[in-house]
Formats: C-alpha cells, structure tokens, sequence
C-alpha cells in the first residue's frame, strides 16, 4: 500500500473510509481509524502517515490523551482545530466507558467496587498530575446514587474534611460510601496520613449511622489499585 501518495488516490478497498464502510469499524486499525478522523494529511505525508507519527510520538491513544494542545500542533499536519478535535474524540471515548460503567445496578462485593472504580474512575484518574479526591455514595441495597469530587490538590497531597462526606451522605440519603483518590506517582500503596484519613471518615460516618465500603487508591497503570477493605483495614 502506498502512503506517500494522498488517500484519495488510492484504491477504494485501500481507504480507510471505504474499509469501515465494507468491513465494519472493527476491521480498521488504531492508526486508520485516527486517519478517519483527521480527514487530511500534510504536504509531505497521508493522513495515515500523520496518524502513524502521532500514535508513534506519544505512545499510543492513551499518551495522545495525555498529550497537550500545544504539543499535538507540534506536529506537522496538525493544526489547532485538527488538535482540538483530537481531544474531544479522547475525551468522548473516556465519558463512553463511564456510562457503560453506569450501567451496573448493585455493587455486592469487594471485587465489584475495585471493578466499578477501576472502569468509572482508571481512564481520569491515572494520569492525572494532582491528587484528586471522590467519592461514590450508595442507597441501601448498594445501588450508585451519585459520583462527587470533594477536593483536588498538589501532586503530593489533597486535603479532606471528612464533616464534608459526612454532609454529602446526609444530603443525598445515602447509606454507604466508596472512597476514591489517586496518587500521581503511580504508586498506590497508601502512605500514613491516607491511613489515618481513612479511620477519621470512617468514625464520622460511624457517627451518622453510615458505612464506608471501601477507599480505594488509585495508582498509574490499568493494575494499580490498593483496596482497604481487600487488605482488611477498614
């Protein structure tokens, strides 16, 4: 196949277009499905070959993700309505995730949680650069009421108020509560004051007759997660 030449004068069953058309969007690569998107290319290269060195450059859909606005017009054939464009499609595709995530009706167990906070939170929270602190709240058959962030802080520490969760529980009748923040280092082992944190809600909640469920701490890749309720400390 030859890329060097413009999409449009390629064979039909070569386009990328024409192949999702034909064969289903299941059928295309990552890269001609990116193509798709760009429509056109630079002077010098194909749509395809625009796609192949951004996927290539920041390594694949979740470092476009990443990438900055700036960066992605970096590129040759990139300009800033192509890069915004970009953008939004990663961003429809992380929102995508999180309604089929909706979807679950009742959260029964330990591995339901980490699976709940994995698919709904993972695709935000990973890569995020500063500790951002949320919060699920349950009805009393365990069924998700609602996803509320309580505060965002520096790369190293985010403060929380625990009369906060305690208030949002009363406010929305709920009866238990996930606890949910990220570390930016990618590591999640919980430090101290994330354990001595997690006791202060638990008593408050205590205190209301509320339950949390879990905290679950949110590290940098699709496995790194720390349960407090699967490691017992709850």
């Amino acid at each position: 196949m030859m890329v060097r030449k413009p999409i449009k004068t390629w064979r039909e069953e070569d386009r990328p277009r024409e192949r999702l058309v034909g064969l289903g969007s299941h059928a295309l690569s990552t890269t001609e499905l990116l193509a798709i998107v760009l429509r056109t290319g630079s002077r010098e290269k194909s749509a395809l070959e625009v796609a192949m060195e951004l996927l290539e450059r920041f390594g694949g859909l979740r470092g476009l993700e990443k990438t900055t606005l700036g960066e992605l017009c970096q590129v040759p054939g990139i300009g800033k309505t192509k890069a915004i464009e970009i953008k939004a499609l990663c961003e429809l595709a992380k929102r995508f995730v999180r309604e089929e995530v909706q979807k679950q009706e009742k959260i029964t167990c330990v591995e339901d949680a980490l699976n709940y906070v994995r698919r709904y939170y993972g695709p935000f929270l990973r890569d995020e650069s500063r500790e951002i602190f949320s919060i699920i709240l349950l009805d009393i058959r365990n069924h998700p009421l609602c996803h509320l962030e309580i505060s965002r802080g520096s790369a190293y520490a985010t403060v929380v108020d625990p009369k906060e969760i305690v208030r949002q529980m009363c406010l929305h009748q709920a009866s238990s509560v996930i606890l949910i923040h990220n570390h930016p280092s990618g590591d999640s082992t919980p430090s101290q004051d994330d354990e001595n944190l997690t006791k202060k809600i638990v008593s408050a909640c205590e205190m209301v007759g509320g339950r949390v469920l879990d905290h679950i701490i949110v590290g940098k890749n699709e496995k790194d997660y720390y349960s407090f309720a699967m490691e017992r400390k709850l």
